[in-house]
């Protein structure tokens, strides 16, 4: 495995200037508020509902984005997956593959979760197709859902892996890594 995720031990953790630039061009509007977009996870955190995670690359040992569990429903066994960003270089790269196994992994055998949702934007096309090509099925559009930080209101798209899918989605996710690697390690 050539990523990692981490639970950050600080209200700021140390980013490489390309995942802090993603990030503070994420926040374009506010950048001041970068520094708060990571309390607010942390905070999310002790309050029970979120559990977020820095993502490092192992080779360079560069924090190069963060995700994190949401909408964790321990009464139905169930988190949600988002909030997930990468620095541009590893954007379409192995680590959200990476990631994705570690965390429904850490989901579904460690937390005991019978499903891991994930949602995005309706006009995140890239997201969406990303999100299909870890295995997770389409669920629906809950609209006028979730508000943007351009004001608008955003439809969200609805996925789920469910427990009994989880060992078909894992092979799936192994082979793709592999591949990726072996693909890597031609292009060397």
């Amino acid at each position: 495995m050539t990523a990692n995720i981490e639970r950050p031990s600080q209200p700021v953790v140390s980013l490489t200037q390309s995942a802090a630039d993603h990030l503070r061009s994420m926040l374009a509007e506010q950048p001041e508020n970068a520094g708060k977009y990571i309390e607010e996870a942390l905070l999310g955190q002790q309050k029970g509902h979120m559990l977020p995670w820095a993502v490092r690359d192992l080779k360079s040992g560069d924090i190069v984005g963060s995700t994190r569990y949401h909408d964790i429903l321990v009464q139905s066994d169930r988190v949600e997956i988002g909030w997930t960003w990468y620095a541009k270089r590893w954007q379409k790269s192995h680590v959200n593959t990476a990631c994705k196994l570690l965390l429904l992994g850490h989901a579904f055998d460690m937390l005991e979760c019978k499903v891991v949702g994930l949602r995005t934007d309706n006009f995140n096309f890239n997201s969406q197709r990303a999100i299909e090509a870890l295995g997770a099925k389409k669920d629906g559009v809950i609209r006028h859902h979730w508000p943007r930080r351009d004001g608008t209101v955003r439809d969200s798209v609805m996925y789920s892996i469910i427990l009994s899918e989880w060992p078909d989605v894992k092979r799936h996710l192994e082979l793709r890594l592999k591949k990726g690697s072996e693909q890597f390690s031609r292009n060397k």
